[in-house]
């Protein structure tokens, strides 16, 4: 077992200066799909804050998953590198009036950095230049209060608007509990 201390929050601060932002492409889905799953599943998501392996087990997605985001003409999965390597990610969708905002995920190793705030503010900027959309809208599962209030703190509310979660479906993961649901969050872009 590694027992070298973790860094400090202020020795990661992350800046979008140190970072490379584009689109996905196949070569990436690999990649991806470990990021993801790091992120939320499994022990080595425990290393980080957005960890849902204590109410999902399985998987966050897979190839085809992230494919299809890649390969969509109303979406793309914008992929961050620093230093070289992919270190966070996340989907936008043009969907009419409003963007969706997901498959958002940051290296363990990186969360707590201020990486999750850069890359939503540039996520933000793109969808509003590009579409012109004046709203994101996103989905988190509602027993995820510690993170439904890290969005809300970047401005995103809360609609209560629940949709179920896909039990029986395991390409998105093995409910460990029967509560789940997601809610629709959603931000002005202004």
């Amino acid at each position: 077992m590694d027992t070298a201390p973790r860094p400090s929050t202020s020795d990661l601060t992350v800046t979008a200066s140190d970072l490379t932002f584009r689109d996905a492409t196949d070569a990436d889905v690999d990649a991806l799909v470990s990021l993801i799953q790091s992120a939320y599943r499994g022990d080595a998501s425990r290393a980080g804050w957005t960890t849902e392996a204590d109410i999902l087990q399985g998987q966050r997605t897979d190839p085809q998953g992230v494919v299809d985001v890649i390969k969509s003409s109303a979406s793309k999965l914008l992929t961050v590198e620093r230093d070289g390597g992919i270190v966070a990610c996340c989907q936008l969708e043009h969907r009419g009036e409003y963007a969706y905002f997901g498959m958002f995920a940051v290296s363990p190793a990186l969360q707590g950095a201020g990486l999750g705030k850069v890359i939503m503010a540039e996520a933000e900027r793109r969808v509003r230049e590009a579409w012109g959309v004046r709203e994101m809208h996103m989905t988190v599962i509602s027993v995820r209060d510690e993170l439904i209030a890290w969005y809300e703190r970047r401005g995103y509310r809360r609609t209560g608007k629940m949709t179920p979660f896909p039990y029986g479906d395991e390409r998105f993961g093995v409910p460990q509990r029967d509560d789940l649901q997601f809610e629709l969050l959603v931000k002005p872009l202004v």
